[in-house]
């Protein structure tokens, strides 16, 4: 895959992802980023992943705690509000609705 372009569209829609993985519960960045990989979307670094976390809280749809790690220093937790949940659940209806009529304009040149 093509590295510029797949970062052009994680950024679009790694705010949609970050909130989905919150929506399972309670995480921290590190495993954020983890999760994240797992699921094919490639490495996401500290400096892309911590910026969007900021954003979401600034805007109301995450919240955060300091809490004690399994082994080392105090970790932030981040969790997904109520206003959030009702956010990702919009933008998921629209983000089928969008991946739909791009994927059907796509329909006729892929090999």
């Amino acid at each position: 895959m093509n590295a510029e372009r797949h970062s052009q569209w994680l950024r679009g829609v790694l705010d949609l992802c970050v909130l989905s993985l919150l929506a399972d519960g309670e995480s921290y960045g590190y495993r954020l980023a983890q999760a994240l990989e797992a699921a094919g979307l490639g490495t996401i670094r500290g400096g892309t992943l911590y910026p969007v976390l900021l954003r979401l809280e600034r805007d109301g749809l995450i919240s955060s705690r300091w809490g004690v790690g399994d082994a080392g220093p105090a970790r932030k937790y981040y969790r997904s509000t109520p206003l959030g949940e009702g956010e990702l659940r919009a933008a998921a209806d629209e983000w089928s609705v969008f991946a739909a009529r791009v994927g059907t304009m796509l329909e006729g040149v892929r090999q």
